[in-house]
């Protein structure tokens, strides 16, 4: 995977002489008869009735020479109302041009249409036959989510034999180096020392862990942000192996890793005013005669002792030492990202990531900014009266819960004991794939709380 992500757009200096692409609100009588004319009576008989979702084109000179696209209020906040436009534009270069529409439409008009258009295919990708024209008084920040939004979908959808922790970790170093981040590697003897839990871990495979641990800012003195990771690029359960149906789409639960990186590359792109740490757990969960095994007992960074009660609780042994890490530099705040617990999209379903947090101001600012952007989370509690479920006859505690309840729950206050009191966190369960096909989501891999976790450090931390 190169640095490029290439994007169905291009420049206005490029785009010669495009079509136009009428961006009109729904019901919005008087610039619909004017875009319309003497078209109206045909194309309403044909079901085009001005609705929100409608879509026409214009007949100009025998061709398509323009086209009308109806959009609720919905529009404001949500690019996936825009992902199906590209199965209905004509090949060609296509401007969007508003009509009494707030300035967040084109862009969300822009970044849907990039994001419907999106395919993964191994190899060479098909070239979009219909491109949208970026107006040069863009804000920058729309190429930057939808690089992202690219970038990530392509690392969760990569099969494992070409995603392993080597191989995702040089992607994100290529891609963070080629923005000017500081990036190491962190791989053998050094990693074992240093991160203990998620050596143990990745012990199991031949394809040894690698930990990135990267940091950009934008100058010095800004406020410095913590990005954690999950990047187990495939678990088949360890000892406690899955069942082959649960294994199927094990590559991508690294999709908290891609997440992450997804977020710091568009904070550089869009030049937030930010300090930007990044911590990557790239490992693979397999078994072998190397592999922890149920009752072992790990040593975490935090000098706390684990007790492994199920091999397949792997994410938060991985998270464990990042965090511990994380902590040491006293970031502002920490944020983690992990394909943790099935117990999540059972309570939540596939769309919607779980949010735990230690502070509230920083829960409300994630959750506000997530409807915003049309990328809800759902906060869920950290319940310490579930605390003693984690207990250990043998260590410091255990990494799964002693009850089969509140399996979201419990993994979060595990992952909350290598987190200072004190230190700002929050933490997303996410599940970073699409079943099925819906505009501007394709099935497959889905960078979900992407745009919230933008949109709140855009919000806090726009350069003026």
């Amino acid at each position: 995977m190169t640095a490029s992500i290439e994007l169905p757009f291009i420049s206005q200096s490029d785009a010669g002489t495009p079509s136009v692409l009428h961006l009109v609100r729904a019901g919005d009588s008087t610039t619909l008869e004017r875009l319309l004319g003497q078209n109206a009576g045909f194309l309403q008989a044909q079901g085009f009735q001005g609705k929100a979702g409608n879509f026409t084109l214009l007949p100009e000179n025998g061709g398509a020479g323009a086209a009308v696209f109806c959009v609720g209020n919905e529009g404001e906040r949500d690019p996936a109302v825009f992902g199906g436009l590209g199965k209905k534009l004509p090949e060609g270069n296509w401007l969007p041009e508003l009509h009494d529409l707030d300035v967040r439409y084109l862009e969300n008009a822009l970044l849907g249409f990039s994001m419907g258009e999106y395919r993964y295919r191994v190899g060479k990708p098909t070239p979009p036959k219909a491109r949208l024209v970026v107006p040069e008084n863009v804000s920058p920040r729309v190429v930057a989510l939808a690089t992202a939004n690219r970038l990530g979908r392509d690392l969760i959808n990569a099969p494992a034999n070409l995603m392993g922790p080597s191989e995702l970790s040089e992607v994100a170093r290529e891609q963070l180096e080629s923005r000017g981040a500081d990036v190491r590697l962190i791989r053998g003897a050094e990693l074992d020392a240093a991160y203990p839990c998620l050596a143990a871990v990745g012990n199991g495979s031949e394809r040894p862990p690698v930990v990135v641990v990267a940091r950009w800012k934008a100058r010095e003195g800004a406020p410095r942000i913590s990005l954690v990771g999950k990047g187990v690029c495939f678990d088949t359960g360890g000892y406690d192996l899955k069942p082959a149906a649960g294994m199927l789409r094990m590559k991508k639960d690294m999709g908290g890793a891609a997440l992450m990186l997804a977020v710091m590359c568009a904070a550089i792109d869009a030049h937030l005013d930010v300090d930007l740490e990044l911590r990557l757990g790239c490992v693979e969960n397999s078994v072998s005669g190397h592999a922890m095994r149920p009752g072992d007992v790990l040593q975490t960074r935090s000098g706390m002792n684990v007790e492994i009660g199920n091999t397949d609780a792997e994410g938060r042994l991985v998270l464990c030492d990042l965090l511990t890490e994380a902590a040491e530099s006293q970031p502002d705040y920490i944020l983690d990202a992990a394909t943790l617990t099935g117990a999540a999209r059972v309570a939540l379903g596939p769309d919607l990531p779980a949010l735990f947090s230690n502070d509230g101001h920083l829960a409300t600012q994630m959750l506000e900014s997530g409807i915003s952007a049309g990328d809800a989370l759902w906060r869920m509690p950290l319940w310490h009266g579930y605390d003693a479920w984690l207990d250990s006859q043998i260590a410091d505690l255990n990494n799964i819960s002693s009850k089969p309840f509140a399996g979201a729950i419990t993994a979060a206050l595990y992952l909350q004991r290598f987190v200072p009191n004190g230190q700002k966190w929050a933490h997303i369960d996410t599940y970073a794939w699409n079943d099925a096909d819906s505009d501007g989501r394709p099935a497959g891999g889905e960078t979900l709380a992407l745009r919230a976790v933008f949109e709140m450090l855009s919000r806090n931390y726009s350069n003026p």
